[in-house]
């Protein structure tokens, strides 16, 4: 059994760039965007009070979570995130410059304590394209550990 589950996203924060604009540039499509000024929306589309301050593109770079293998984990879809971003460098180093802040998030479901080793090139890379890394862990629990107890 392995030792965590994980799944990767990106997503894009802006004063002000246009939804769209990410799309095109990253040649990605969004699960959730919205632009600087729009009104605010609930999760079924009806209307909130007020409108978004900032403009937000996130897109989940895994279709579900991955259970760690030898093959498959963090590190190595890491890899493959940093390889299709470098395409977009520019882009990515202009919305920083432009007061955005691009996250790669990744969250991690873990049975047990494990390890992980992102490489120093991995960590320079992301760093040159003006992205942050953030990581967050939680604790698995098992569908049994769920269920109540009988007596």
């Amino acid at each position: 059994m392995s030792d965590y589950e994980f799944t990767m996203s990106l997503r894009v924060r802006h004063p002000q760039v246009e939804p769209a604009e990410v799309t095109r540039a990253l040649g990605m499509e969004p699960q959730h965007s919205w632009r600087a000024g729009e009104q605010r929306r609930d999760a079924g589309g009806g209307a909130l009070g007020g409108t978004y301050q900032e403009s937000l593109w996130m897109c989940a770079l895994m279709a579900h979570p991955e259970l760690a293998t030898d093959s498959v984990g963090v590190e190595s879809e890491l890899l493959h995130a940093i390889n299709t971003l470098r395409r977009s460098l520019d882009f990515l180093q202009s919305l920083r410059a432009s007061g955005g802040v691009t996250e790669l998030h990744i969250s991690i479901f873990a049975r047990q304590e494990f390890r992980l080793e992102l490489p120093a090139d991995s960590l320079v890379v992301l760093g040159q394209m003006g992205i942050t890394m953030a990581l967050e862990v939680n604790p698995h629990s098992s569908p049994m550990a769920q269920q109540p107890v009988h007596q």
